[in-house]
């Protein structure tokens, strides 16, 4: 993308800098991490690390008691196998009994452990064990010190992030979690499809025609498809928008870019075997090895026919050396051809669309570079329709970036209105009211949201119940094998005082409703339970009403079952980059025919983190934190003591008599800096390992005290000159005002014209100027004797101090304004004028204000070049 006009087309609203908020995007990927900075000032682009890629891989690891991120993580993998941790992107909010872990496990040397809520902690060699939430907020943190280093330190709290349209809630939470505890808040969830199409959008226009492209993101943990319908807003006004509805997704979880890796690491373990007898998936460092460099081959063969797999020592000593054709990785991996263009028509099933209503399939994601995933794209749909007119790897995280700028509303960006869509079936389930003792219970399931449905959707729910009751939000089937079906369970109390509240009101048949909300975010919940019911009106005017067609809900209701569900209405809400509070904004009064219940949510099996369990992440991490900092510090002063007494002992031992640092030293001086700088490294020798940040910063101080006398003669010698220049000058415009002042003056007696300056100003700046210039020829004299190596009897600082008081006193004059002449009438005042200028002619004198005009400017001319 031409990155100059995105950067053209982005620009900030007109508030003040203190205002505007920094927003993160953040496209979290199973193997890399991509992030983009949206602030006043800093230009829009892919964040930099700290090396100056834009791109970072998605591993935490530490070796040995140093925490290590991005490449520098990875990279130590094969000596660290269990104290590195990658692709952590699979173990969302993923059941630690699920296949999905299982599957985890084939990929990577992690040793895995069982959280106290069912999810999945990763354990050190050192037997502590960190939560996957807590390792991902290490790598979100990461990221966030990378932006405020962007921005001068400037705290950056809000982000927003991508995730895959087939994220459950149980994932969509888990992410959630990971941003609380990295210290920052989340603006939305964006899926990643969608904000690749929004990347599209942002240097293109539409018509009103809709038009439909397939985003097909190959990533490195899933292939996923989806249907982007564009069309033009207002396309006759002059700011016409882009409106972006999401038509359909399809996707296959765990059939990417790792799965070949996989798949490929095989073969190497595979030909190994056979070469030396070995079978090394008892290594994990072995294995650990074999998959960086599985990657690595993978990555050659997407543009040659073979590549040679080398690992020196992989196991026992062993260097092992290999050589792999495309056409056996590609043999290996014939199986999931059929699944690499699955996900197209999986979303132009769940769209009601065939291949002739699309105009492209944009290829993205890292795997897209595939040979044979591109071969099958290609045969699904035909080359024709093959775009690849989006940056792979960092249109997702540019249109989340953008995406998450509209909806903070402190910058101005191009108008695109998302319409997202939810994948999933989702049903209300709820126990049916007892008709009598014997009756049997009956567990009634309603679809709210069927797979396809506009996210930002309400549902209002009518029930005709008479006591509490709980309802359940499901997901019709179970989204992925082994993950839970539920998701949350809401407790309505409070029903049957209500119920009788409205009785006596006069309401007739009073109901339960409650609405049901898909956000913006991919989030659904129950909201805003009340009891509500008609009341009648007595009067004549609501008989009337009545007998006219009068309104009552009881007319407007279905029955699929009478003592529950009875009407379900949906409509869409604004986008809002908050989740809906499940308090009623407005507490009826009594006369009101609605009356609010108490709602207690109840999380799912697989919940959220609690408020508890967060904060003590936090504290954690925040732990962390600090006591690396406080080593990094520490690391930092040995590393400046150490480089300083290098430093000096090279001044001691150049002792070259013409060098700088011997003229202005004596010779006692340089042997107790000997001195000391010989204890100082027999200090750093033997206590080096062992001191602290204070010690390291307290023996360069003790050197330092030695030095600076030295160093400050040496500046003196170069700075003295600067300040007598500039009191000379100083000295030599005052004389020259003052010889010009008393001209003037003398003019203005004669010419009876009042004087610019009085006698007593003159005197009194003459006055000061005589006692600098007395003072600073007695101390420059005394300067003179002074040599090189020894201590300066006059400084240039204190130069510049007592020239001040001549400067003020001068600049205080020339600011001075020229006082009015006096108008004279008739032809008195036009001979005076005339004398006036006759006689300052032959004077040489001039009349009063050009004069002091004169000795103004020139003064100031000299104060100027100073």
């Amino acid at each position: 993308m031409n990155r100059l006009l995105l950067g053209l087309l982005l620009c900030l609203s007109f508030w003040s800098h203190t205002t505007l908020a920094s927003l993160l995007a953040i496209d979290y990927g199973t193997d890399w991490i991509k992030a983009s900075l949206m602030s006043p000032g800093v230009p829009f682009d892919v964040l930099l690390n700290r090396d100056s890629k834009r791109k970072i891989q998605s591993s935490v690891g530490w070796k040995k008691e140093d925490r290590l991120f991005g490449s520098d993580a990875f990279n130590i993998a094969g000596r660290y196998p269990t104290d590195t941790f990658s692709a952590l992107k699979y173990l969302h909010g993923a059941p630690f009994d699920s296949p999905t872990v299982s599957f985890y496990t084939s990929l990577s040397t992690a040793d895995l452990a069982k959280t106290s809520r069912g999810t999945v902690a990763a354990r050190r060699s050192d037997g502590s064990e960190w939560s996957v939430e807590e390792l991902i907020a290490m790598q979100l943190g990461y990221v966030r010190d990378l932006a405020e280093s962007a921005v001068n330190g400037e705290k950056v709290t809000d982000v927003i992030l991508t995730v895959p349209p087939y994220f459950t809630q149980h994932e969509r939470d888990a992410v959630i979690d990971a941003v609380e505890i990295a210290g920052m808040r989340t603006l939305a969830l964006v899926h990643d499809g969608s904000s690749v199409a929004i990347n599209y959008a942002m240097t293109r226009t539409f018509s009103d025609v809709p038009e439909h492209h397939i985003i097909y993101d190959a990533g490195a943990s899933a292939i996923r498809a989806t249907i982007a319908s564009f069309s033009s807003v207002d396309s006759k006004s002059k700011n016409a928008g882009t409106s972006i509805n999401i038509a359909g997704v399809g996707f296959e979880r765990q059939v990417g870019g790792n799965e070949l890796d996989r798949r490929l690491r095989e073969i190497l373990i595979k030909d190994f075997a056979r070469k030396h007898k070995q079978d090394v998936r008892s290594d994990k460092r072995a294995l650990a090895k074999l998959w960086k460099e599985a990657n690595r081959v993978k990555t050659i063969l997407s543009a040659n026919a073979d590549a040679v797999a080398s690992v020196e020592s992989l196991t026992n000593d062993i260097d092992y050396r290999s050589k792999v054709t495309r056409a056996e990785f590609e043999s290996a991996c014939r199986d999931l051809t059929g699944r690499f263009a699955k996900p197209i028509f999986d979303a132009l099933a769940n769209a009601d669309m065939t291949l002739d209503n699309i105009t492209s399939v944009i290829l993205t994601g890292g795997s897209s570079r595939t040979p044979m995933v591109q071969a099958a794209v290609t045969a699904a749909v035909g080359k024709a329709r093959i775009a690849q007119n989006v940056n792979a790897d960092e249109a997702s995280v540019l249109g989340a970036a953008l995406h998450g700028a509209g909806l903070s509303r402190q910058f101005k960006t191009k108008d695109i209105r998302l319409t997202d869509i939810g994948p999933y079936d989702i049903q209300v389930s709820y126990i049916a009211e007892a008709k009598n003792e014997n009756s049997k219970p009956r567990t009634i399931n309603t679809l709210v949201f069927p797979a396809g449905s506009k996210a930002g959707s309400r549902k209002t729910l009518t029930f005709k119940r008479k006591d509490d009751f709980n309802v359940k939000l499901t997901y019709r089937s179970p989204p992925v094998p082994g993950y839970p079906s539920d998701i949350l369970e809401a407790e309505i109390k409070g029903i049957p005082e209500a119920l009788k509240n409205l009785t006596d009101l006069g309401a007739v048949d009073p109901v339960v409703k409650a609405t049901v909300v898909l956000s913006e975010s991919g989030f659904v919940s129950v909201q805003d339970p009340v009891a509500f019911g008609e009341i009648k009106d007595d009067s004549l005017s609501g008989k009337l009403k009545g007998l006219f067609g009068g309104s009552g809900s009881s007319s407007e209701e279905t029955t699929a079952d009478k003592e529950t569900l009875a009407r379900s209405e949906s409509s869409s809400v604004p986008s809002s980059s908050q989740e809906p509070s499940a308090t009623p904004e407005k507490k009826p009064a009594k006369k009101d025919n609605t009356i609010p219940l108490e709602l207690k949510i109840n999380l799912a099996s697989v919940p959220p983190m609690s408020v508890a369990e967060k904060r003590a992440a936090r504290d954690r991490l925040i732990a962390i934190d600090r006591l690396e900092a406080a080593k990094h510090a520490r690391e930092e002063a040995r590393n400046s003591l150490e480089g300083y007494l290098y430093r000096v002992r090279d001044l001691l031992e150049d002792g070259a008599s013409d060098s700088p640092f011997v003229k202005c030293s004596q010779e006692k001086e340089r042997q107790a800096m000997q001195k000391k700088l010989q204890e100082g490294f027999a200090w750093l020798s033997e206590h080096g390992d062992d001191a602290s940040t204070k010690d390291f910063i307290e023996q360069r101080s003790a050197l330092e005290v030695m030095e600076k006398p030295i160093i400050h003669r040496y500046q003196e010698i170069e700075e003295f000159p600067k300040a007598l220049n500039t009191s000379q000058m100083w000295n030599w415009s005052t004389r020259l005002f003052i010889t010009e002042a008393k001209a003037n003056l003398t003019a203005s007696q004669d010419s009876d014209i009042p004087p610019r300056y009085t006698k007593e100003e003159i005197e009194s700046l003459e006055k000061t100027l005589k006692e600098h210039e007395r003072w600073m020829n007695e101390m420059v004299e005394k300067q003179k004797s002074v040599e090189m190596n020894e201590d300066p009897i006059l400084e240039s600082s204190v130069l510049r101090e007592k020239v001040k008081p001549l400067e003020t006193q001068l600049q205080k004059l020339l600011k001075k304004k020229a006082p009015r002449i006096p108008k004279k009438s008739g032809t008195a005042s036009s001979t005076t004028a005339a004398s006036s200028g006759t006689g300052g002619s032959k004077s040489g004198g001039g009349s009063s204000s050009p004069s002091s005009s004169s000795s103004s400017s020139s003064s100031s001319q000299g104060h100027d070049e100073l």
